[in-house]
This record gives structure tokens, sequence and C-alpha cells, in this order.
């Protein structure tokens, strides 16, 4: 089994380590505990906050503008990126855009994404 410390775990779904201790507290989602009450958490429970059925992998695509000015060079990438997919036969299972900064990691989608992929729920 997979298991994750309380801030690996935080940083994969982009919370900080106070919000899980709260939801732990609150029963949002309980944290396992080791022998010496530290708090872990699963696979299982990575997949379930964001949102993935237990071992699917998904086939995700992510397009990403700096501004909103170029909402129109979004939309046509979007267009690029599902054509591409569709001649290369794959079923794109969740399609990302997201506006804003390439300079910020913290993007709630782009960071979605990355945890994603690092818990290998998505295929490379």
């Amino acid at each position: 089994m997979n298991t994750y410390r309380l801030k690996e775990f935080a940083r994969l779904i982009a919370k900080t380590t106070n919000t899980l201790q709260r939801w732990d507290r609150e029963g949002i989602l309980k944290a396992h505990r080791t022998p010496t009450n530290r708090r872990f958490y699963t696979y299982e429970q990575l997949f379930e906050i964001l949102g993935v059925k237990e071992n699917k992998r998904i086939a995700m695509s992510y397009c990403h503008v700096s501004s909103a000015g170029q909402k129109d060079d979004l939309l046509t990438q979007q267009q690029a990126v599902a054509d591409f997919c569709t001649r290369a036969g794959i079923a794109i299972d969740e399609a990302i855009a997201e506006i804003g900064g390439g300079l910020n990691l913290k993007r709630k989608q782009f960071v979605r994404m990355i945890s994603l992929v690092e818990s290998r729920a998505v295929h490379t």
C-alpha cells in the first residue's frame, strides 16, 4: 500500500497541512495514524480527493494561455489538441483549459494535473 506523509499529501492535493489537520478533526478527510500517532494518507485517499476512480488511469489534455485576451488562442489550442487525439485514437477523459501566468506554478488546474501524473492516475 502506498502511503503519504501529511506534508507530502498536502503538496499533492495543493492544500496546506493546516487544512488537512482541520479536515481530519472535522471528519472531512480522516487521516490514518502510525503507532506514534503521526498522520498519513493512502493512495486510495489521493485518488478519492482528486476525483479518480481507483485503478483507472485516465487520458487528460491540458491547454493554457497567459491572459484573458488570449481566449481565442485557447480555443484554437483546445481544438488542435482534440483533433490530434482523435487522429491518434486517444479518447480524452478530461480536457482542462486554464488562463493564468506561465510562471505561476500554483494554478489550480495545473497543480491538480501534476498531482494526477505524480500519482500515476494519468496515462503518460
